[in-house]
């Protein structure tokens, strides 16, 4: 049989006897199953492991899966706003299409308990999913089958039926009960609510599936769940402040009769409530004019304050959490500067050294801490000589001893470069001062002077080649008129680069007593 092949775009495999829609249920190829199983041979492997299992078991990684998650975010949300709204506001004049709504979405959630036998699972323990019928199902029923299946009660169709009944009945006292089970049964649905468990899963859910950039796909989905659920809190709080007059059926003395609001249209009322909670949430005032005047607006009141503290306390330590590992090579570089200023007040060092070495800080990590030596260093040898030659292969190429030479040469050379950073009026190199670099100017400007000779040189341009074949003397001084970029190279660095190239340090000894023949500027 042929091995199946995994596919970006469709998300499924293609192979010999693998339909289109079971293709669906295997993992796709994105970024985020490399992340996990690191590579694309491991995610074919992968597909073979659930092919060979031979049992109808959705993915974590499938293209279904991912889509599916994002349907019930979106079907979640809904109901977790429309509930509240429906059995404070709407006093069952919600309308066919409502209850069509609600009838589907109790469907969907039955539906989601069913396939929560099929799902694989991601242990948070280990990176291989779990295909395992048997191992799924005692996985499921040990942590939310009980939660899913309150969440997913079918209140909806005894709403539907009851409310059928009801329209049909005729009979004034049994139309006087059908109402007060109706209204018992829409207080029931409030157990609908724990839907919001699955929403906080589904989020966690999308972070493990995206294929985007992992930390930001996690960053952006921590900050919408919260203000998601900031949102529903307030909402949720609102619908609260009409509802529990209106089970009390409006006293007197409750806020909606003192503000005239028996008879207003479900925007003005749900405004109202939602202001009311507002307001108590964040201790600004009462929501009216008027202080509670009975014991059930007094207890709604406390709660709401308290629930404001609450929010207020979530908020301030998930923005603090975000923050703090928001840009850590800031923060570190920050640190290290701290450290620094200290060192250089301990050590009493003059004010105009202590501002140049702040400078020089400045101008070599530019706000950002990192050990260049050990992001190199961790990576593979080919990572490394691409990095290299992206950030240097243009600066060689100017140079012509370096020009039309072994490809694999230049690679062992740009191995051997080191960045450094010079201030203004930093001195290079000294005028018969004994020097064995090579520097090539990536940013920045620099001076040669030597006599009556001066010269000015800029990006790109180099000096110091005959130093690092003879380790001679510096005919002239270089000095840096701006704060400069540069990389260097050494004449032990560069002798290492030559092993193994005899023929290619002859021609370069001949060209380098040519250029010095003629008087090149190889200080």
């Amino acid at each position: 049989m042929e091995k199946p092949r995994a596919t970006g775009g469709s998300g499924g495999v293609g192979g010999l006897g693998t339909s289109g829609w079971r293709a669906l249920l295997l993992p796709q190829l994105n970024r985020q199953s490399l992340y996990v199983y690191g590579s694309e041979i491991a995610v074919e492997e992968e597909c073979t492991r659930q092919l060979q299992s031979g049992v109808l078991v959705i993915h974590p990684f499938s293209l279904i899966r991912s889509y599916y998650i994002m349907c019930m975010m979106a079907i979640t949300f809904l109901n977790l706003i429309g509930i509240p709204m429906e059995i404070a506001f709407l006093d069952g004049a919600n309308g066919l299409g409502w209850e069509r709504f609600n009838v589907f979405s109790d469907t969907l959630f039955l539906i989601d308990v069913a396939l929560n036998f099929r799902m694989g699972i991601i242990p948070e323990d280990s990176e291989v999913a779990i295909l395992d019928l048997k191992q799924i199902r005692i996985s499921y029923l040990r942590s939310w089958f009980i939660p899913d299946v309150i969440a997913a009660f079918p209140i909806g169709y005894i709403l539907f039926f009851a409310d059928l009944q009801y329209n049909n009945e005729d009979n004034p006292s049994k139309a006087n009960r059908m109402m007060r089970i109706l209204m018992f049964v829409r207080i029931l649905s409030l157990i609908r609510l724990v839907r919001v468990s699955r929403l906080v899963r589904f989020f966690n859910e999308v972070e493990k599936v995206s294929n985007a950039n992992l930390e930001v796909v996690r960053l952006f989905f921590r900050i919408l769940s919260l203000f998601m659920m900031i949102f529903l809190l307030c909402h949720w709080n609102g619908c609260i402040q009409y509802f529990v007059p209106m089970l009390e059926e409006f006293p007197a003395d409750c806020w909606v009769r003192k503000e005239n609001l028996m008879n207003a249209t479900v925007s003005v009322k749900y405004s109202w409530g939602v202001f009311r909670a507002l307001s108590q949430m964040i201790a600004l005032s009462y929501g009216s004019m008027d202080a509670p005047t009975n014991y059930v607006e007094l207890w709604i009141v406390m709660v709401s304050m308290i629930s404001g503290c609450m929010m207020y306390t979530v908020l301030v330590a998930n923005a603090t959490t975000m923050i703090a590992n928001t840009d850590p090579t800031a923060k570190e570089y920050k640190s290290k500067m701290c450290r620094l200023e200290h060192y250089m007040t301990f050590m009493k060092l003059p004010p105009e050294l202590q501002l140049r070495i702040s400078k020089y800080y400045q101008a070599r990590y530019g706000g950002k801490w990192f050990d260049e030596n050990c992001v190199i260093d961790t990576v593979s040898s080919a990572l490394k000589e691409e990095m290299l030659l992206a950030m240097c292969s243009r600066l060689l190429k100017k140079v012509p001893m370096f020009q039309d030479q072994d490809a694999h040469f230049i690679n062992a050379v740009l191995l051997k470069l080191s960045y450094e950073v010079f201030l203004e009026g930093d001195v290079i190199a000294r005028e018969n001062a004994p020097g064995d670099r090579m520097f090539f100017i990536d940013h920045g400007e620099v001076g040669l002077e030597a006599g009556s000779f001066q010269k000015e040189l800029c990006d790109g341009d180099y000096f110091g080649e005959i130093r690092v074949l003879t380790k001679g003397k510096h005919l002239a001084t270089a000095r840096a008129l701006t704060d400069c970029q540069c990389f260097s190279l050494s004449w032990q660095g560069f002798q290492q680069a030559l092993v193994g190239f005899p023929d290619v340090r002859k021609d370069l000894e001949k060209l380098v007593q040519l250029q010095a023949d003629q008087g090149s500027n190889g200080v």
